[in-house]
């Protein structure tokens, strides 16, 4: 079927009650930095216990305070998954200290990605080839998440098209079900609804079946969204905030993600069989207040466990 059609088909409904909301947020991810988690103090007075936390590796950032910040965040009662950039790691020997010194502060997912560079250091050119060496099973990495663009990623397909990225999709699809890992999409932030639940159900129409985990910015300026939004390659979806920047009455008011939730709240409660199954925030305005917003917003016991 075409990306029209299931437009079409799938156009979301106006937005849910809170209470939708907050169901669409349980087992909600958060991701960090080492330079932004060093400021905060516990990580347990602003998260619910066990909460899933990606801690990713920009380039030029030491392994070291990479493994500090999961050794930390583990300690704390956090589900912690750093980023593996196959682009920045000069080769198998390297992936594998990487994943003993995880493995050695109790770490044992991660996240799979290229890596935000033009030019490799090293060996690996993509996650799949990462995935091929057999080191994540051999250490006991049991989780490995990949990534997904539902507006495509022009670093992949250059012609603005998503066939390669589809290509890697299907692959990533067979390596789950010849291996016992266990695989789920974490996708690039989006501001508005309908281009995800087009690009879900095409997904499950392809046979691809991966849990998705749909990026989504938390609450920050409109001005910091923009910035983080053109850097990263955001899609048609930027529209969303470009509308806003138009409309002076909202243009220094902070931009929060309520439209794009409710939206895919609704479609999801409408739709159990919908392919998300996890909201993972990016918390562009800082951690804390994409904390407090999934206080404010999400399931009655997560709020009262950041009470």
């Amino acid at each position: 079927m075409s990306n029209i059609l299931s437009f079409a088909r799938r156009k979301p409904a106006s937005a849910p009650a809170d209470a939708t909301i907050g169901a669409f947020l349980d087992g909600f991810s958060i991701e960090v930095m080492p330079r932004t988690a060093e400021k905060i103090a516990d990580f347990r007075a602003i998260l619910p216990q066990s909460t899933r936390v990606y801690i990713a590796h920009i380039d030029g950032t030491p392994i070291e305070e990479m493994v500090a910040t999961a050794a930390r965040l583990t300690a704390e009662g956090f589900d912690v998954m750093p980023h593996f950039p196959a682009r920045i790691i000069a080769g198998a020997g390297e992936l594998e200290d990487w994943i003993q010194r995880y493995g050695d502060v109790g770490v044992h997912q991660g996240l799979m990605l290229a890596g935000g560079v033009s030019s490799p250091k090293g060996d690996f050119t993509s996650s799949m080839e990462m995935l091929e060496t057999g080191l994540f099973d051999k250490y006991g990495f049991d989780r490995l998440h990949v990534a997904g663009h539902p507006e495509g990623n022009r670093d992949i397909d250059v012609d603005g098209s998503d066939v390669n990225v589809s290509v890697a999709l299907r692959w990533k699809q067979d390596f789950s079900e010849r291996t016992d890992a266990k695989m789920a999409i974490a996708t690039q932030f989006c501001f508005e609804a309908a281009p995800v639940i087009a690009w879900a159900d095409r997904l499950a129409e392809e046979g691809i079946d991966l849990p998705i985990h749909i990026g989504v910015a938390g609450p920050a300026k409109l001005q910091t969204l923009i910035k983080f939004s053109m850097a990263c390659g955001v899609g048609p979806s930027l529209r969303v905030l470009q509308r806003r920047a138009a409309d002076l009455t909202k243009l220094v008011l902070p931009f929060t993600p309520d439209e794009v939730l409710a939206d895919l709240a609704r479609h999801k409660a409408a739709h159990p069989e919908f392919g998300i199954e996890a909201v993972h925030f990016f918390p562009l305005g800082g951690i804390a207040k994409t904390a407090e917003y999934t206080a404010q917003h999400g399931q009655p016991a997560a709020r009262a466990a950041q009470a």
